[in-house]
């Protein structure tokens, strides 16, 4: 008996250029992609035979005007004019506004290669539906909603509208950091295509990363879910590693980035979009508890999970922090007896706390809000310190806040002078690998731990509960290092 494939989608790379040579150049680089979108709106000196000849995939002619978020600023009539005979050229397809007049060159082709689209760079608009029907109705082959969604909840209706589709050739994409999941997983949403760049639109991942990080051309419409979920959640370094282990692995799955206005408008996505599990942090290690049925020991007594996953009752929860954060300790020596002071009081800063009086440490929680410092001490016997510490007053200082972290590399938590006469400094971020904090700790004459070995480490134990596979840590590792080099941090630094 045969199988139907389920359904993929393709991968269009968008591509802008001040000239019509350079347009030719970045369409010809774009080798990974099925469908190149050729931005004519961006060429000053427009040869539209030039543009289109010798190409060797099909590609998308657009011509974006002002009033829709582009940069063509002629007339409309000399703008139709250009989209006709983009037609005329051979033109695989052409994007044309709904409320750009086009009424009659649809009619005309009988909606054949016309992609007919509506940008709405504010939000998600109440009457989208409706939108879409009278689209629909014009004929044309594609329609494309791109709008903001400022909420997991607007891309949840993307979804639906999607899926109540099913069958009929559409592209919808969300704008934005929420919007990223209509982007990774055009398949999953209905979509014919979906689009890559260099930040052409807000949220656009660029086409190298579709590929090679989110394994575009190995996805479909049954490709199991998981991501990583928080705000802000760009400069997550979770989906090269875990998309790294499940290309190890073999799996017919992908990892990729959740941003939600608070755990509620998350997990109605989640719930909605059958995602198998989540990587959780800040600000919902906390919050995600009202949605999990059943936690493990460690995560009922720090009051916070990390990892969750989906079963046929619903969601569990599991804490990878605290055995995450212990690894490289552990590796260095007992830390029992040890001064430890803990700056934070949120979730990551409780997985500490806990992780530290399990070994016999003596825990000082310090915060800018000392009632939150109270509540982090109170849960294993601890105290309350001053902010910043006093210098000497401990042996190892743990950074559970996300100061520091890029683009704030040059913010630290505490001043230089409350490092000397510490022994080790432990600083949760891990982009920048060497954040001023550990570099200042270095001439105080502290030993460093930085926040990769404890990324890799809780990873590694939440891969391995999702899928019942335990992924290499030195993968892990090697996938984490890269993409901090790609985004210009040294491997010497991390």
């Amino acid at each position: 008996m045969s199988v139907t494939p389920m359904p993929c989608a393709q991968l269009c790379a968008t591509v802008t250029a001040e000239t019509t040579a350079e347009l030719r150049a970045r369409r010809d680089e774009a080798c990974d992609a099925d469908l190149v979108e050729l931005r004519l709106d961006t060429v000053r000196d427009l040869d539209l035979e030039g543009a289109l000849a010798d190409r060797t995939r099909p590609v998308l002619v657009t011509c974006r005007p002002v009033w829709e978020g582009g940069q063509f600023t002629g007339s409309e009539d000399e703008r139709h004019a250009i989209l006709r005979r983009a037609l005329e050229l051979g033109a695989d397809w052409v994007d044309l506004e709904w409320r750009g007049g086009f009424e009659a060159l649809i009619a005309e082709r009988r909606g054949r290669n016309i992609v007919l689209s509506m940008h709405d760079f504010e939000g998600t608009p109440g009457d989208l539906e409706d939108r879409y029907r009278f689209m629909r109705g014009t004929g044309a082959e594609v329609v494309k909603l791109a709008v903001r969604s400022r909420s997991a909840g607007d891309v949840v209706r993307l979804l639906r509208l999607g899926r109540a589709r099913r069958g009929e050739r559409l592209a919808l994409v969300g704008m934005g950091p929420a919007g990223v999941p209509t982007r990774l997983l055009p398949a999953h949403f209905g979509s014919c295509w979906t689009y890559a760049g260099e930040a052409v639109a807000p949220g656009q991942v660029c086409l190298s990363e579709m590929v090679h990080r989110y394994r575009f051309k190995r996805t479909s419409a049954s490709t199991v879910v998981y991501g990583v979920a928080g705000t802000p959640i760009g400069h997550s370094l979770s989906p090269p590693m875990h998309n790294a282990g499940f290309e190890a692995a073999g799996l017919d799955a992908v990892y990729v980035p959740f941003e939600a206005v608070d755990a509620d408008d998350l997990m109605v996505l989640a719930d909605a979009l059958g995602v198998a599990g989540l990587s959780v942090t800040a600000p919902f290690k906390e919050s995600i508890l009202d949605h999990v049925r059943h936690v493990d020991a460690l995560g009922q007594q720090v009051g916070a999970v990390n990892t969750v996953r989906a079963d046929h009752e619903g969601w569990v929860g599991l804490n990878t922090d605290v055995p995450g954060f212990l690894a490289p300790l552990d590796a260095r020596g007992d830390p029992r007896g040890v001064r430890s002071t803990v700056l934070g009081a949120g979730g990551a800063a409780r997985a500490v706390a806990v992780a530290l009086a399990s070994r016999g440490a003596k825990v000082t929680v310090c915060a800018r809000r000392p009632e939150r410092a109270a509540v982090v001490a109170r849960l294993v016997g601890g105290t309350v310190g001053t902010l910043p510490p006093r210098p000497g007053s401990w042996d190892l200082l743990v950074n559970t806040t996300p100061i520091g972290t890029a683009p704030g590399i040059t913010q630290t938590p505490v001043p230089a002078a409350s490092l000397w006469g510490g022994k080790t400094v432990y600083d949760l971020v891990y982009n920048p690998g060497r954040t001023r904090l550990l570099r200042e700790a270095t001439t105080a004459g502290c030993e460093t731990i930085g926040g990769l070995d404890m990324l890799v480490a809780q990873a590694v134990r939440q891969f391995a509960w999702w899928s019942g596979t335990r992924p290499s840590a030195e993968l892990f590792r090697t996938a984490a290092v890269t993409a901090l080099g790609e985004l210009g941090i040294s491997r010497e630094s991390v």
